[in-house]
């Protein structure tokens, strides 16, 4: 499966993507108030460069009020690395004070794979933005080429939800996420993706998330699209940070009956309010187990999309959700 939506709201406003600028000068028309939508930017294909759209988007809206920004597609022609992008983003910071929240690469499959993203060092995003409180990122790494998502740990105070969507995360940038200080982060989301594009992230490369120690405000943990869904599913039920949690995401991997009879089995979850289990490899029974556990408990569950599976068949693979 391949990311098809762009969001049609982002940081609790509609997102409004800047018309490209005409050949005769500025965009015509009234434009919205410069906080009152996410703006996004988008090159378009054979459209300028994204210097040239980043300097069309400065000129025609006052930065100072912009309270979120997405960046679409930021190559003319041929795919592009990030990094340029966050440089110009970075380098231009001061220039929004309002900005809340930025999401880096949204980017549908119709444009590109999430795979073939060509991605960088984040990092200098977290040290240009001291009061960003929601980043996400897509696009991670790919057996394609070396241009692979990249982060250094760093603390930020303000940061509150923090989402990486990736068919291939790196191993790397799950070790950095668990190593930052991120005091206010209450919502974390990793897609950890397939193995075949970079994503070799390991349940031991998750021990400092799971341990609880790092974010103590943390009230959503998303553990997703991982190949290694039932090893992480075993951990969890026993990891110290689920119990301060509110609620549980590990759907879009391959999860099977193993590791969720190790999430029943293990410590209550009976104080979540919802746990997302939706594209799974479970068996009717356990997924009956399941459903009636919650409901005992009041635990609002997602089992939706159930991927055919015949668990005697040693050499029939399981698939993550989101991977090219």
């Amino acid at each position: 499966m391949t990311v098809i939506d762009h969001p049609s709201s982002f940081h609790g406003l509609p997102v409004f993507t800047l018309p490209l600028a005409g050949e005769h000068g500025p965009v015509q028309g009234a434009l919205p108030a410069a906080d009152s939508v996410a703006w996004r930017l988008d090159c378009a294909w054979e459209g300028p460069e994204f210097a040239g759209t980043w300097q069309h988007f400065l000129d025609t809206v006052d930065p100072a009020g912009v309270r979120a920004l997405l960046i679409g597609p930021w190559w003319p022609d041929g795919y592009r690395s990030l990094a340029p992008v966050v440089e110009l983003i970075a380098s231009d910071a001061d220039r929004f004070p309002a900005l809340r929240a930025l999401f880096l690469a949204d980017v549908v499959g119709e444009e590109c794979e999430v795979s073939w993203l060509q991605m960088c060092d984040i990092t200098p995003v977290f040290e240009a933005f001291p009061r960003l409180e929601e980043l996400v990122v897509r696009g991670g790494g790919s057996g394609l080429n070396e241009e692979t998502l990249e982060l250094r740990p760093v603390r930020h105070e303000a940061l509150r939800s923090l989402r990486f969507e990736s068919g291939g995360l790196p191993g790397q940038v799950v070790r950095a996420v668990g190593a930052c200080e991120l005091p206010a982060l209450e919502r974390l989301e990793l897609w950890f993706g397939s193995q075949w594009y970079a994503g070799d992230a390991t349940v031991e490369d998750m021990a400092p998330l799971l341990s609880g120690g790092g974010f103590p405000r943390l009230r959503h943990l998303g553990l997703q699209n991982s190949e290694i869904q039932d090893e992480i599913a075993a951990a969890v039920a026993s990891a110290p940070v689920v119990a301060q949690l509110e609620s549980l995401s590990l759907s879009m991997g391959t999860l099977s009956d193993t590791g969720a009879l190790a999430l029943l089995d293990g410590q209550p979850l009976t104080h979540l309010t919802e746990l997302d289990l939706h594209h799974h490899y479970l068996s009717d029974p356990v997924t009956a187990r399941v459903r009636d556990v919650c409901a005992r408990e009041g635990v609002r569950v997602d089992l939706d999309e159930a991927e055919d599976w015949d668990p005697e068949d040693e050499d029939e693979p399981r698939y993550v959700a989101v991977s090219e």
